[in-house]
């Protein structure tokens, strides 16, 4: 944007010239809008072999997923599947530059399980609840916030940034799944585990979803409404996502909110459930954080959060507010600011702001997500 100034009339006007690069960004609509690669500066050729190679490394993930997660999971005490589950579908995705949709492939209206991907949506809500001070700090108590389920000198001390990192090493159970039995060590048996030596709060990252459960859980209680309804009403909605998709909790999940039955969601597909949806959602929700949590000229959740969110925690470099992290290079010789949403069978939402890059795959081999990205990357000059 440049300025300059003419003398009308006696007068010192300022004009203010308009660039091309300051028009203002593309969103996509209704009909979203497909450019050439090498329009956007991309390698054609780099961005086919991209694609080429995502179909080729399909996941090895059973196609009933009751089945997977059975495998998955089958050394967990007393396992249970208590949410919906459904097929999955063939690998599909879609690459997003400046908006606009460069290459694409697979079913994209295909709804399926998105796993673990429904803890960055999650954490998105704990966001808007921020924005809407509804939580004050990040580092205040939970306790004070939520009464039950946070008692005892340690849990008592658990904080929402705790939660967020998957830091807390809360102790409990939640709709009949208790912390000890998520993910146990293959040392020990259930007396080990559940008398556990408790560790400090923020200290140690450990993946577990009832305690991701206790954070739907606990924000169910701060916003008072079911947390589908928040999103939808929030987030997706304005994004312009259909209306395909779908959020679950568990068949026993249902809580009382101020004399109303509500389901407090999963956070994932662990035990059946998590956010059921289609790649062209999962892309408009991974342009909002590429855009900064801006759609058009609204601000649907704030800057300062997304930053939040791609921030490395303490317990863990590589993992922010439930999203992660490409801080030590996980994902090969790409910028290290790149950050992804990840779930099982191969989901993932990858997010690199710098470029206005967004890529959405799913039913990849989990492993292979950094050549694929690698090749995205090397296709932009």
């Amino acid at each position: 944007m440049r300025f300059f100034q003419r003398l009308f009339f006696g007068t010192i006007v300022s004009i203010q010239i308009v660039s091309a690069q300051a028009q203002e960004l593309y969103y996509p609509d209704t009909v979203w809008q497909t450019r050439k690669p090498a329009d956007l500066k991309m390698n054609p050729q780099l961005l086919d072999s991209a694609v080429r190679f995502a179909l080729h490394n399909e996941t090895k993930t059973d196609y009933d997923l009751r089945i997977a997660n059975l495998k998955a999971y089958a050394n967990e005490p007393g396992y249970k599947i208590i949410g919906p589950t459904k097929q999955r579908g063939k690998p599909a995705g879609i690459i997003l530059r400046k908006g606009y949709i460069v290459a694409q492939w697979g079913d994209l209206n295909r709804v399926d399980m998105t796993f673990s991907v429904t803890k960055s949506y999650l954490s998105t809500l704990a966001g808007l609840a921020w924005d809407n001070h509804l939580i004050k700090n990040v580092d205040d108590r939970v306790a004070n916030y939520v009464e039950e389920k946070f008692e005892g000198e340690h849990n008592s001390k658990i904080t929402w940034r705790h939660l967020l990192t998957q830091s807390s090493d809360w102790s409990g159970c939640l709709f009949d799944l208790c912390d000890w039995a998520d993910r146990p060590p293959k040392q020990g048996g259930i007396d080990d585990w559940k008398n556990r030596k408790l560790l400090e709060p923020g200290s140690t990252f450990e993946y577990n979803d009832v305690r991701v459960n206790l954070l739907s859980y606990s924000l169910l209680q701060v916003w008072r409404k079911p947390l589908p309804v928040v999103l939808k009403e929030k987030i997706m909605d304005p994004i312009g996502a259909s209306t395909t998709w779908r959020w679950h909790g568990y068949e026993n999940s249902y809580v009382t909110i101020d004399g109303q039955t509500v389901q407090s969601v999963s956070g994932g597909g662990h035990h059946g459930g998590g956010i059921f949806i289609n790649t062209y959602d999962q892309a408009r929700f991974g342009l909002l954080f590429a855009r900064k949590g801006k759609w058009k000229t609204h601000q649907l959740i704030s800057e300062k959060w997304i930053a939040a969110a791609q921030t490395p925690s303490a317990a863990l470099k590589s993992y922010g507010f439930m999203w992660w992290l490409n801080q030590s290079n996980e994902l090969g010789n790409t910028p290290k600011k790149i950050f992804y949403a990840n779930g099982f069978g191969g989901n993932f939402i990858v997010v690199d702001q710098e470029n206005d890059l967004v890529i959405v795959v799913r039913w990849l081999e989990p492993d292979k997500l950094g050549e694929l990205v690698n090749l995205v990357e090397q296709s932009i000059h």
